[in-house]
């Protein structure tokens, strides 16, 4: 059993949920979710129109990632303005209840029904009828690219 130990810290977000917003904008999080992220989260722009949440840890990673590309290189600083000026830091309250600002949801179309899905590092949330319609759309590809993602067929 170890070895699955080490798997969840190394992956501690997985599978799809779909909660609801609240009236005040608010995300109840996964109870899987909310010990990784009770000491705070960042959200912010993910792509596709959905958003990126993660630890501070993780965030400080892909930050300092970010950080190394060359500041004349036009396409790192677009990323890296996108990417922070969306994020906002949040505290998740005892419930496990995170606001998620309007700015956010406005960028991701959310309004009440959403789909919380584990990204590996990350969590991603999208309107669920998005996330089901690019789901729809990704899944009959999904065979094919294994042989691109895994290309010594390792998988």
């Amino acid at each position: 059993m170890e070895s699955a130990s080490v798997f969840a810290s190394a992956l501690p977000f997985l599978g799809t949920y779909t909660p609801k917003l609240d009236d005040k904008g608010r995300l109840i999080l996964p109870a899987k979710f909310r010990a990784a992220l009770a000491g705070g989260l960042v959200m912010t722009k993910g792509q596709e129109h959905c958003l990126f949440v993660m630890s501070f840890d993780e965030f400080r990673r892909m930050h300092d990632q970010l950080r190394q590309a060359p500041v004349t290189h036009k396409q790192s600083r677009d990323y890296l303005r996108v990417f922070l000026s969306g994020a906002s830091d949040e505290m998740p309250d005892k419930q496990g209840r995170v606001s998620i600002p309007a700015m956010l949801r406005g960028y991701a179309g959310l309004d009440r029904d959403v789909a919380v899905i584990g990204a590996g590092s990350r969590i991603e949330i999208w309107d669920l009828a998005t996330w089901e319609a690019y789901l729809a759309d990704q899944e009959p590809g999904y065979a094919d690219t294994a042989e691109e993602v895994f290309p010594n067929g390792s998988f």
